[in-house]
């Protein structure tokens, strides 16, 4: 028999996986409305701006995951103000779930920024021009106009976000350790046992991740492609 068939773990596969799939979709969630906002500011900003916030919204991407997980500690340390404040309000936040959403959040959000401002600029701006001339807002004829046509990339970009989120490592084990229960997720619990030698076991979690990303990827494609017979009929 082998060596890893008579190891038991604390957590089962499935209570991992559902909870990295709730991380995943949670951190997602929190940072699509952000990274649109940003986006929609970056197409009508002034080059300098632009330049600023593409700068501040990519930097997590060229950071080590670790540098990132190191800072994030440092903000919420309660040494710090933002940890002290949360202590006072009875939130508890570095290794707990909380920090795993946030570790996710942080790392995945300039991909999801980059998708959804290639898509922004990739869309017709003289239909925007011509609905403020009716009369539309910005806000109104951006909501009306520009996000119909930008859809797809936009779609794109929760899925790359949400695939990241499932991948996650660096700034999670920073923030919020590797607590099986607790803060372990899918790449957290493939690296425990790798490490403590039960590599067929990890497989299996590796099997997990790759079928998430492609249903992700797959369920993509599907919607799109349904969505342009709907409006080619």
């Amino acid at each position: 028999m082998p060596a890893h068939a008579c190891y038991s773990y604390p957590v089962t596969d499935l209570a991992i996986l559902l909870f990295t799939l709730r991380v995943a979709a949670t951190s997602t969630a929190l940072i699509a409305p952000i990274a649109l906002v940003l986006a929609a500011l970056t197409w009508q900003a002034g080059a300098r701006l632009r330049a600023l916030i593409d700068a501040a919204a990519t930097l997590p991407l060229v950071l080590p995951p670790t540098a990132v997980g190191f800072v994030l500690l440092a903000i919420f340390s309660r040494r710090r103000p933002a940890g002290a404040l949360l202590a006072r309000l009875g939130v508890g936040f570095l290794f707990t779930p909380r920090a795993v959403v946030l570790a996710a959040a942080v790392m995945s959000f300039p991909l999801v920024f980059m998708a959804f401002r290639a898509a922004i600029d990739s869309s017709e701006i003289r239909y925007f021009q011509i609905a403020r001339t009716l009369g539309l807002g910005s806000i109104r004829a951006f909501i009306r106009v520009t996000l119909p046509l930008a859809w797809r990339g936009i779609l794109g970009g929760i899925i790359l976000g949400f695939c990241r989120a499932i991948g996650e490592f660096g700034a999670t084990i920073l923030i919020a350790g590797n607590i099986p229960g607790r803060t372990q997720t899918l790449a957290l619990a493939i690296y425990n046992r790798v490490e403590s030698g039960h590599e067929g076991d990890a497989v299996l979690l590796l099997i997990y991740v790759v079928l998430i990303a492609l249903t992700s990827l797959i369920g993509s494609e599907v919607l799109i492609r349904r969505q342009q017979r709907r409006l080619s009929s």
